[in-house]
């Protein structure tokens, strides 16, 4: 692993790079080649408690720190992370899968979440409200919740870290990170970086584990820890919120998605296609805002699934550090054999194979990119968050009912819809029951506007002079004043 330079065998707690206490290792694989990275501490409950100390500990001087202070380490950490930007996409690729472009791409994204907070250390302002009383003055001022527990999934190892930590930190926070266990090196090397930036002790810790549950009952449990940030399925969410509710923690929810993506008859469809392609086919379909329903019109129908069949049907399929690779492995094989069994239910149930739908030649964790027509609500792929590279693809004639259709799942993340039609456009983007609504646009991530769900796709938001506000407290000061003077 000589090309990966910021690969890291050791966790990360009160500033010391350490094993796990019992010397338990998690080997870490590329899903590409099955090939072994290197093994990392597989750490359990009492290191968890230990990062929860570390953190609340380098808690107390944190907080006082000026949020100038804060800001300044936060750009040095943004600027080693750019510095480091081909290596971390390597890494992120060898331990994901996704193409090297598209992992370079996630660590500027990422990295623009740790400038993003930065600049807004400096703009928790309070308020001075005006008073009911003429001896009174009222005023609120704005201080960190305290320590933060950030759960990340394995989809997105950088950004996803970064979407959480940013904003703690910014606000005077401490964190304890527990990343997903099949991609724990991109979390050590950002930790590294931060570490290098001068971020003191304790004010990140990193914790590895092969046992989410029993790690993860800590962090959401414990007293010291007074916000939780977790992105990640809606069931494990749940779970999770009933861990928190018994003391009350402040929670950050980011799950599931069933995406759809309407096309309607006056779209462009070009520019519909290439939309498409990109919110489905990105990192294999393994993101939560990815397309899972595809809607097209019926007067567009046959026009739109040519091209969009020609596209896909062109899509290179290999190793994301090879030349040319558009999607790589997916990450496990738990993750093949759960599409595969989708697709397969699917067809049996009366859906059409158009592509793909089977196991690649490329490798064990590769699936074709797969295009299934004549699907319907009736069939159990329609209600599930795929998580794979399958278009599932559905036809409507009318814009009430293709609505109502899209609304009827309990997952509000994300949808997408192609329109040329202005009071069309004010009217879906109205009615759409979604957190996130891509309008003539396939890409909608970025750090200056608002990521979340609605319904059972979680609470809260992530990135723009939004995101700060989960890690903040309000604190009301009523100060009595002398009166006496007149004047």
């Amino acid at each position: 692993m000589e090309d990966l330079p910021l690969v890291l065998s050791h966790a990360y707690i009160n500033g010391q790079w350490i094993a796990a206490d019992n010397g338990a290792t998690l080997s870490v694989v590329n899903p590409a080649n099955g090939v072994l990275i290197t093994e990392v501490p597989d750490m359990g409950t009492s290191e968890a408690q230990a990062a929860v100390v570390a953190a609340d500990k380098a808690l107390q001087g944190w907080r006082k720190t000026t949020a100038k202070h804060r800001a300044n380490l936060l750009k040095a950490w943004f600027e080693l992370i750019v510095e480091h930007a081909d290596a971390l996409a390597k890494l992120l690729t060898t331990e994901q899968g996704k193409p090297y472009k598209e992992a370079y791409g996630e660590v500027i994204y990422g990295a623009s979440f740790i400038e993003w907070f930065a600049e807004e250390a400096k703009r928790t302002y309070g308020d001075h409200i005006p008073a009911a009383m003429p001896g009174n003055r009222y005023l609120t001022i704005k201080q960190p919740v305290g320590v933060v527990t950030a759960i990340t999934p394995w989809n997105f190892p950088v950004a996803m870290i970064t979407r959480k930590v940013g904003p703690a930190l910014a606000a005077g926070c401490t964190v304890v990170v527990k990343p997903g266990e099949d991609t724990p090196l991109c979390a050590l090397a950002m930790a590294k970086l931060a570490e290098q930036a001068g971020i003191p002790a304790g004010v990140i810790n990193v914790v590895t584990t092969a046992r989410p549950a029993e790690v993860g009952e800590v962090l959401c449990t414990h007293p010291l820890v007074r916000k939780v940030s977790f992105t990640g399925s809606t069931p494990v969410g749940k779970h999770i919120l009933r861990q928190a509710a018994d003391t009350v923690k402040k929670v950050s929810m980011e799950l599931g998605g069933n995406a759809p993506f309407i096309v309607f008859d006056d779209a462009d469809l070009d520019k519909a296609v290439q939309g498409a392609l990109i919110s489905k086919y990105r990192n294999a379909g393994q993101t939560c805002v990815c397309t899972n329903r595809l809607y097209i019109h019926d007067a567009v129908y046959d026009q739109f699934m040519a091209r969009y069949i020609e596209a896909v049907a062109d899509l290179k399929l290999g190793d994301g550090l090879a030349e040319g690779t558009e999607i790589g492995p997916l990450i496990n094989a738990r993750a093949v054999a759960k599409v595969d069994t989708l697709v397969v239910e699917a067809i049996s149930q009366g859906a059409n194979l158009v592509l793909g739908g089977q196991i690649a030649d490329v490798g064990e964790q590769y699936y074709q990119p797969t295009i299934l027509s004549d699907v319907t609500e009736q069939m159990n792929i329609a209600h599930q968050e795929l998580f794979g590279p399958v278009t599932t693809v559905f036809r409507f004639n009318d814009e009430e009912d293709v609505i109502r259709r899209a609304n009827d799942t309990p997952y509000g993340l994300a949808a997408y819809f192609y329109s040329r039609d202005n009071s069309r456009i004010w009217r879906v983007s109205e009615a759409l029951e979604y957190g996130i609504i891509g309008i003539n646009e396939g890409i909608i991530s970025t750090e200056v506007a608002p990521f979340g769900g609605v319904k059972e796709s979680g609470c809260g938001r992530e990135g723009s002079k939004y995101g700060i506000e989960d890690y903040l407290e309000i604190k009301y000061l009523c100060l009595g004043v002398d009166q006496s003077p007149q004047y």
